[in-house]
């Protein structure tokens, strides 16, 4: 009976020794992800913010781009 005792302590502390190595795994990979996808999401910004009109495509923009001025006067 002895045996049974200690090979089933055993196996729950090997359990719990892995399901701590998967959260530890878990915390540190999703913490990198944050990271990295909020770095992307910033340069995204920064990129459309340079190339695009901020209400998205217009014919104005459009327009702007070649040289046109659309606050002419004729």
């Amino acid at each position: 009976m002895g045996l049974a005792i200690r090979a089933g302590d055993w196996t729950f502390k090997v359990f719990t020794v892995g399901l701590g190595v998967a959260t530890t795994y878990l915390a540190a990979t999703f913490s990198v992800n944050v990271y990295r996808g909020l770095s992307w999401h910033n340069t995204q910004s920064v990129v459309m913010g340079r190339n695009l009109h901020p209400h998205g495509l217009s014919i104005f923009w459009y327009l702007d781009s070649f040289g046109v001025n659309r606050n002419r006067r004729k």
